[in-house]
């Protein structure tokens, strides 16, 4: 199996708000100081404030067409009134918005599972399904929450702007409108303006605290709606789940496959091979046996070495396919003896007070067995472990390796494949691999006991 030995992982890039320059600069400031100039600081403020005008939109159009369609429901009216209703809840563009103004990926939800076709059927499907429903909800929902954050966020950003830049508000009214400053307060006796260099001073600070905290404000009002989205909009766990083994069942045959294609290439090219060139030597030695019994007899004894090599693979194979020393005693004893031949020194450890299920006693033995292989061809290292314990309903592995590193999950690796292969039982592959290593390899998988 091959691996991505001897390369690194990739690093992502840059934050995305700009120029390699523009980063340069802005890195170099504080989180606090950067977040009001930010991209995604603006993207999320822009979130917000399109938020309420859509939510009014939505929830206007639920509201009013459930009411409608509840009273209707006395007549057939009602029933493709709430159809219409479940149907028009704007759910697509809110995906849209979340995705292009907070990032946000949302699947698209379970489509419409419809028998027969016709309208009927369609309206009997939209009012089954749970996604309408939860379509209505974040319309219901949405309303009352972007009303608050809009409120919040804009009483923020614009208190904050208008604080932070009071010097120049205070140059402007005394020149042109003929005021003292900014009033806090007046009444027909006396008023309190702020006009002297230290109260303007302490105005522009309160300013700059407001604009420097609205960002994280507007980040965690915009967390409720990444929330929202992603419960209500979204497909729901159990749609999630069938897409997920949908996908481990291809897996799963796609492995089948590929392993009956190794087993009939090596049996064809190896073992087949040696038993068909068997057949025809000793049909030559049976021709030779009367006229030349001592080239019969070479050739019988050399017809009995092909046998001995012919079944050597098929035992290769035999244990390929599954061992009989992991049936016959566990986990312990298949791994010292995969360990016995790697190319390094391997400690071996297993700590399990019992067995788990044959099928994922067989998938940890042949993941581990795949990694040393792994470590023997590619790695360079001077030795290596292989731990294997249970936590509570799973089966831990760890295999680590003092060689250069470098290794990966990345696409098209054999360690790609191992990593697909654990995920078809619910299982997962952890590779931390950094460059000149040292390597640790954690698999974790169900116990099933």
């Amino acid at each position: 199996m091959a691996t991505d030995y001897g390369h690194g992982y990739g690093h992502r890039g840059g934050s995305g708000f700009g120029g390699a320059g523009a980063d340069g600069w802005r890195h170099r400031l504080p989180a606090p100081l950067r977040a009001p100039f930010e991209a995604r600081s603006w993207r999320e403020f822009g979130y917000v404030m399109l938020g309420l005008p859509l939510g009014i939109l939505m929830f206007t159009f639920a509201v009013t067409m459930v009411s409608l369609g509840a009273g209707l429901l006395i007549t057939f009216l009602g029933v493709p009134v709430l159809a219409a209703a479940l149907a028009g809840c704007l759910g697509s563009l809110e995906r849209a918005r979340a995705r292009g103004l907070l990032g946000v990926e949302v699947a698209e939800p379970e489509p419409l599972r419809t028998r027969k076709h016709g309208a009927m059927a369609w309206m009997g499907a939209v009012l089954k399904s749970g996604a309408s429903w939860r379509h209505l909800l974040y319309a219901v929902v949405q309303f009352p929450w972007s009303v608050f954050s809009f409120v919040v966020a804009l009483n923020f950003w614009a208190y904050g702007w208008a604080l932070l830049t009071y010097p120049l508000w205070f140059w402007v009214f005394p020149m042109y409108g003929g005021q003292d400053g900014l009033q806090l307060y007046g009444d027909d006796t006396h008023s309190i303006y702020l006009d002297n260099p230290f109260e303007i001073t302490v105005t522009a600070l309160v300013g700059l605290l407001f604009t420097m905290a609205t960002p994280w404000i507007v980040r965690a009002l915009t967390t409720v709606d990444r929330l929202m989205v992603r419960g209500l909009l979204g497909p729901s766990r159990l749609a999630t789940r069938v897409v997920e083994l949908e996908s481990d069942r291809g897996v799963v045959v796609d492995t089948a496959a590929a392993d009956l294609r190794r087993i009939e290439r090596d049996l064809h090219d190896g073992a087949q091979a040696r038993l068909v060139s068997l057949a025809m030597d000793l049909g030559l030695a049976k021709e030779k046996l009367a006229e030349d019994p001592e080239a019969a007899a070479r050739m019988v004894d050399e017809a009995h070495g092909e046998v001995k090599t012919a079944l050597q693979e098929l035992r290769d194979l035999a244990r390929g396919i599954h061992p009989a020393v992991l049936t016959d005693r566990g986990l312990d004893a298949a791994l010292s003896a995969v360990a016995s031949r790697c190319t390094v020194p391997v400690q071996v450890e297993v700590d399990l007070a019992a067995r788990p299920a044959p099928a994922i006693e067989g998938i940890a033995y042949f993941t581990v067995s795949e990694l040393l292989q792994n470590i023997s061809k590619h790695s360079r290292a001077t030795r290596a472990s292989v731990d294997v314990w249970r936590v509570e309903n799973r089966l831990m592995i760890q295999v680590c390796d003092n060689g250069v590193g470098g290794a990966g999950v990345s696409g098209g690796s054999g360690l790609a494949g191992l990593a697909e292969r654990l995920d078809a039982v619910d299982g997962i592959l952890v590779v931390d691999s950094p460059v000149a290593g040292p390597t640790r390899v954690t698999a974790e998988l169900p116990w099933r006991g």
